[in-house]
């Protein structure tokens, strides 16, 4: 197992352990404070479990080495799991929204304890330090899955927000519960906004979208920078995983022998593998100068 994978899993394992342990805490203290809003913040915290076990899942398959299968690889696996996230995460902003909304035509209930506050409290801290923690080996090892299911980790830090709101109000003046469900909806549209963001990407990698023009222009400049290379053009790009595959044409004297054009063929691979902007495989087609 590479050191990627192992952080990787090591930090979703974490994840998961104070998952479990804030949902367990939310419930007790919703429970013997009265605090539905609390109840439903443990709910949140428990479905984030689901997200650290797909991602569990993923690692295991996108880690894994070509095969005659798949001789790419399997890194768009993790583009799939991102995905799945980001719906996982539409799915539960709409619960929230709508609960809240419901909520709003209800008539005020028993006003909960004030104890109850420390759930959703230690829940946004809690959070937000793992968010922090997930993102930055999300952005060391370029997991899309693992920023993905960082920003699960915020989405329920911010919704302990409402209910934080709700108890500290409630518990103060009851007639005021109703901002409880208003901030709610709110936050169920930040957590459909985040939702969208890590889905965009991910639909734009399995539609094959290529490199923007920076990118295109960096491998060109690599490119030209060969002793040896006359010309580059037709560069295609797609995203796999966390690099780009690159496919392109390199226009070279045509008096060459077969080794040289081999050679500087070699020489572009190991430039844009080493220096490129995130790339993970290179193709280069050698072609003569004079048929141009």
């Amino acid at each position: 197992m590479n050191l990627d994978v192992r952080e990787a899993k090591q930090i979703t394992i974490i994840g998961m352990v104070v998952n479990l342990v804030l949902s367990a805490a939310k419930f007790a203290l919703g429970i013997l404070g009265h605090s539905q809003a609390v109840i439903a913040d443990a709910v949140h915290s428990l479905s984030d479990m689901a997200t650290d076990l797909l991602v569990l899942f993923g690692i295991k398959i996108w880690s894994a080495p070509a095969d005659e299968r798949h001789p790419y690889g399997h890194q768009r696996i993790e583009t799939i799991v991102t995905l799945l996230i980001s719906i996982l995460l539409a799915v539960v902003a709409f619960e929230i929204g709508w609960s809240a909304i419901e909520r709003l035509g209800e008539p005020g209930n028993k006003p909960p304890l004030l104890f109850a506050v420390i759930g959703p409290l230690v829940s946004m801290i809690a959070k937000e330090i793992l968010f922090r923690k997930t993102r930055a080996v999300g952005k060391r090892i370029h997991s899309s899955a693992l920023i993905a299911n960082a920003w699960h980790h915020r989405s329920d830090a911010l919704s302990s927000v409402p209910a934080l709101v709700t108890v500290g109000i409630s518990a103060v003046n009851p007639e005021w519960a109703f901002l409880d469900a208003l901030g709610a909806v709110l936050v169920a549209g930040l957590i459909i906004k985040v939702a969208w963001e890590i889905a965009f990407p991910a639909l734009s990698d399995l539609s094959e979208r290529g490199a923007d023009d920076d990118e295109v222009r960096a491998i060109r400049r690599l490119t030209n920078s060969i002793n040896g290379v006359c010309s580059v053009h037709r560069i295609r790009t797609r995203r796999l995983g966390a690099g780009w595959f690159v496919d392109l044409h390199v226009m070279v004297d045509g008096d060459l022998s077969v080794r040289e054009g081999h050679d500087i063929a070699t020489a572009v691979q190991h430039l844009l593998l080493e220096e490129g902007p995130a790339v993970a495989d290179v193709t280069v087609h050698i072609e003569p100068e004079d048929d141009h």
